[in-house]
């Protein structure tokens, strides 16, 4: 459960931050179109919150493979993926909401 939600919710954070910001950089392109690469920082760190998540899951399904996995074990990975995926969900919310503020505020 704590890969799953890992992964999950680090995919959830970055898809949303990059749909929020696509949406500001969407209507810097009507507005000026040169400075639309100037704008793309929010897009590529919102990708890289799902990037975490996934790293976060290969690390998690090594360690949870081996066949010394205890109760304790099982919690303890649970917390890491809820740790890894809750705190990716709201970075890319608040990538999302200031990535759009600060694209159309740039144009």
């Amino acid at each position: 459960m704590g890969l799953a939600s890992g992964l999950v919710f680090a995919n959830l954070g970055a898809s949303y931050g990059t749909a929020k910001a696509g949406v500001g950089i969407a209507s810097l392109g009507v507005i000026d179109s040169s400075k639309i690469f100037k704008s793309l920082i929010p897009i590529i760190m919102a990708g890289i919150l799902g990037i975490y998540g996934v790293i976060v899951a290969v690390l998690l399904n090594t360690k949870a493979s081996s066949s010394n996995l205890t109760v304790k074990n099982g919690y303890q990975y649970l917390g890491a993926g809820l740790c890894c995926g809750l705190s990716a969900l709201a970075s890319g919310l608040a990538i999302g909401v200031a990535g759009d503020a600060g694209v159309r505020a740039y144009a």
